[in-house]
């Protein structure tokens, strides 16, 4: 049914062909049922097993590692054979089980729908299967049950519906009949209830007038399943370099075996074996193992600070995001109703102190107040003590909880902090009776005695329905309606939620309390002013991102006024707030101005959250979005990277994301940030490690090739040194830690290369000096005279030894390492030069080895010579980086 919210319930009642009293006849929910279909939501249409298994094998990289693979398996070397096809499976099998959570997003969605439903059929009340639920079905909503389908509400009774998952509006919603605007926002609907909220207190009946896909609840289902999982930049760039690298390694053994076969200057099967070594020389088979490993390290780290990855690559992603889109309840604020003000009738009090925790004080104008020695204060805090359901509890941790409605917790704080004992207030003051709160009503009233023979009424509510029953205020003043409404006003521009509290003294014989006693003259004790108050470690957050470049957005269900305000206080721009109906107002090139001016977005819906990453996107941000409700979960999918809440968040937000923060504060978020760049850092180092290795081996290779003299280095020895290099070195520099002043740089372009032309220079600078001094290493041992299995032992040595003094120059891009310093801050690293030592005197000295890899010992000479070349190269990769240190350059 269109708009059922905008018409009166009989009407919608009629429309549908249901009847209040006796609701469906069974025959008629049978035919409705085969024609609008199961109540349930359609399942999303996924890849067979075979073919998810099948596609991990199609990447640029996996071809790669397949064709060193290859080419060992040529060389008869079946243990790196083994090695790299390990490599290749093991990445196969993680993509294929990660490539199956992007699915579950749609699933956990499916899973929130209600399994029973409690409805009128046939005049009777049934208990019945919701899937069998059919449009004009009459539903009863009781407080705890989860409604089964989207609803118009014909009668309501103090109820009130949690739809922060459908909304995002961060408290339990008042409902009533009462139409509203055709065009009032979904979280403005108090008529309708949706499929999938919770009702937490009171009692309703409605009629259903959508079921299945057509709910709300299906609308974002099929959203989920619409939007495509974005691709990591981590992982466009390494596919692209990987088909690059590929590309370059093919066409170079082309050129290099041709131009060996013209020359004549070797015999036509050792030029091909000598391509075959340049090519297993080149290809960096290490990089995918090296990369996921510095991604775990990553993930582990994040862990332990309430970040947990579902998607490895999505912790470089981090990284490199301009834009975070954020949630506010809970994420940058602290998800508890707090007062933070107090209007009584003689002054204006601030409340310090945040949540439940009964800690905090009283102060005007910045001046404490002893809360025990005012008497205004004293009346109201019992007032919002008595006048209350909810029970202040610890839990297992010993943090404070409410057991009740948030709000009513937050007064029982109020009158902790106080100095008053709630078992003695309620011992002195025993209630009576009470008129529970209504939403047609907007207040709730309780009847107490004490033991002096008075008896007295309290009142609880929305200011403009207390104030409309006051007469004067508590210290015997008429009351000034039009003062009261200015302090009002200003108050709830602040974004605060506002209460009125009343008292009025009844006859003590009276044991009832009815609404017709409710009425002019009671004394108005004071406002109270609500708020859930930002997270003290948020601004600081917020603050460290904007230093960093990137631009913080809050999106929420809220209302703009609450929103800005919370925005103001954490350094947002919370003036000119965008709302969801004005962004459906603008189209595409309006909206993208308009975002330029504000950082608050409230009443925002799903497709609105997917406008907004659209939005920029478009101009080439890469976008984080924060979310907790099955509402989020198109937009956590389409952005860049998604980020649930792990305490309050739903499965179907959890599933769509790639990070789930384990305390749904943003600070986890910045710092997350924060890691996500560091990650990226060390995979550049790592790349800048490994591939003037591989370029100094093929150097090695191809110059021998051009000249026509033996080899340095066999294929089978660059294997070895590719082995233990990359098992030692090269995961040594995954523990590096973060560069000086990583979160005051601004954030990398998406389309920027892996590489910068910086680094290329570097990779070619250092592969000229590894080929170099291992070619000179090789010559020198040949002029000695030592044989030629000497002077290889001496070549490899020389390579790995380059390796070693190069990896203290990598752990940092261009600051200097000609200090104490560089051995510090990776213990790891010491600890890999150590090994990787090890492995070379049992390479050097160990007689299995030397069988397999026809090495011989090395004596004093050779190894001074080899001391004397890696001091050298060490002090000319310095020197380059003085150079690029001088010209302002980075890399």
């Amino acid at each position: 049914m269109k708009n059922p919210h905008a018409l009166d319930a009989a009407s919608v009642l009629a429309a549908m062909g249901g009847d209040a009293q006796r609701g469906l006849d069974s025959a008629e929910a049978q035919m409705r049922l085969a024609r609008h279909g199961a109540n349930r939501l359609p399942e999303a249409k996924v890849r067979g097993a075979w073919l998810r298994l099948a596609l991990q094998f199609h990447n640029p990289l996996i071809y790669v590692l397949l064709a060193a693979a290859a080419l060992t398996l040529l060389l008869r070397d079946f243990t790196d054979t083994g090695v790299i096809a390990g490599v290749v499976i093991v990445n196969a099998f993680i993509g294929f089980l990660q490539e199956g959570k992007a699915e579950q997003a749609l699933a956990a969605v499916h899973q929130l729908l209600a399994h029973r439903a409690v409805v009128l059929r046939d005049g009777l009340r049934q208990e019945i299967d919701a899937a069998t639920l059919v449009p004009g079905d009459v539903v009863l909503i009781e407080s705890g049950s989860r409604v089964p389908a989207d609803l118009r509400l014909f009668e309501a009774r103090s109820l009130r519906v949690d739809e922060a998952a459908i909304t995002g509006e961060s408290v339990a919603v008042d409902k009533s009949t009462a139409p509203v605007a055709v065009d009032a926002a979904l979280a403005e609907r108090s008529c309708m209830v949706w499929a999938a909220t919770e009702a937490r207190y009171g009692q309703a009946r409605g009629v259903v007038v959508a079921t299945g896909a057509s709910t709300e609840l299906g609308r974002i289902g099929h959203l989920v399943s619409a939007v495509p999982r974005s691709v990591t930049p981590l992982t466009r760039r390494l596919d692209r370099f990987a088909r690059q690298i590929t590309l370059f390694i093919v066409v170079a053994s082309a050129l290099i075996f041709i131009w060996g076969l013209w020359l004549e200057v070797l015999p036509p099967l050792e030029v091909f074996l000598a391509v075959v070594g340049l090519a297993v020389a080149a290809i960096p088979e290490g990089l995918p193992a090296i990369v996921t490993i510095v991604l775990a390290l990553g993930a582990r780290a994040m862990a332990r600070h309430h970040a947990l990855l579902r998607r490895l690559p999505a912790a470089e992603t981090l990284g490199s995001v301009s834009v975070i889109c954020t949630d506010k309840t809970g994420t940058l604020t602290r998800n508890e109703m707090t007062v933070v003000g107090v209007l009584l009738p003689g002054a204006t009090l601030a409340v310090s102190g945040a949540g439940y925790a009964p800690e905090g004080g009283f102060n005007e104008d910045g001046k404490p107040v002893a809360p025990t020695q005012d008497t205004a204060l004293q009346a109201l805090a019992r007032a919002a003590l008595l006048c209350n359901d909810a029970q202040l509890q610890h839990d297992a941790q010993g943090a404070w909880t409410v057991a009740g409605d948030p709000t009513e917790g937050a007064l029982l704080t109020l009158a902790h902090k106080a100095g008053l004992d709630a078992a003695r207030e309620h011992a002195d003051a025993p209630r009576v009776d009470a008129i529970p709160f209504e939403s047609d009503r907007r207040y709730m009233a309780t009847l107490h005695h004490d033991h002096h023979g008075h008896g007295f009424a309290l009142l609880k509510g929305a200011p403009e329905r207390v104030l409309e029953l006051c007469t004067h205020t508590a210290d015997g003043l008429p009351l000034r309606r039009d003062a009261w409404d200015a302090r009002i006003a200003e108050a709830a521009a602040s974004g605060r939620r506002l209460l009125a509290i009343a008292q009025r003294a009844v006859p003590a014989a009276r044991s009832s309390l009815a609404e017709d006693d409710i009425a002019p003259g009671f004394a108005l004790l004071g406002l109270v002013a609500l708020q859930d108050p930002p997270r003290p470690e948020a601004a600081a957050a917020v603050a460290e991102c904007r230093r960093a470049g990137i631009r913080v957005l809050m999106i929420t269900g809220d209302h703009a006024l609450t929103a800005a305000a919370i925005g103001n206080q954490l350094g947002l721009r919370g003036t000119g707030v965008l709302t969801g109906p004005e962004i459906d107002t603008l189209d595409t090139t309006a909206l993208r101005a308009r975002l330029q001016s504000t950082d608050v977005i409230a009443r925002a819906s799903p497709e609105h959250k997917l406008r907004l990453i659209a939005a920029f996107k478009a101009e080439g941000a890469q976008v984080a979005m924060t979310g907790d409700g099955v509402n989020d979960a198109p937009a956590l999918k389409a952005a860049d990277i998604g980020v649930a809440m792990g305490l309050r968040g739903t499965d179907a937000a959890r599933a769509a994301a790639d990070l789930v923060l384990g305390d749904d504060n943003f600070a986890s978020v910045a710092h997350a940030v924060r890691e996500g760049r560091r990650l990226f850092d060390n995979i550049r180092k790592a790349l800048l490690f490994i591939l003037p290795t591989n370029g100094g081996e093929a150097g090695v290779i191809l110059l021998a090739v051009l000249l026509g003299w033996a080899l340095p280095v066999s294929a089978s020895q660059i294997l070895w040194v590719n082995l233990v290099t990359e098992i030692t070195l090269s995961v040594a520099l995954a523990f590096e830690p973060a560069e000086p002043g990583i979160m005051r740089r601004p954030p990398r372009a998406p389309g920027a290369a892996l590489l910068s032309g910086a680094m290329l220079a570097r990779i070619a600078y250092v592969s000229l000096l590894m080929t170099a001094s291992t070619f000179f290493a090789f010559q020198w041992e040949l002029a000695r005279g030592v044989g030629i299995d000497a002077a290889r032992t001496a070549a490899v040595n020389m390579l790995v030894i380059g390796e070693m003094v190069y990896l203290f120059n990598m752990r940092h891009f261009t600051a200097s390492s000609i200090h104490f310093g560089a051995l510090r801050g990776n213990a790891v690293a010491l600890w890999a030069c150590a090994l990787l030592a090890m492995a070379q005197a049992l390479f050097t000295y160990a007689p299995p080895l030397q069988a397999v890899f026809h090495t011989r010992p090395l004596d004093a000479a050779a190894w001074l010579l080899l001391g004397v070349l890696g001091t050298a190269k060490f002090l000319a990769v310095e020197a380059e980086k003085w150079w690029l240190r001088r010209r302002g350059i980075s890399v």
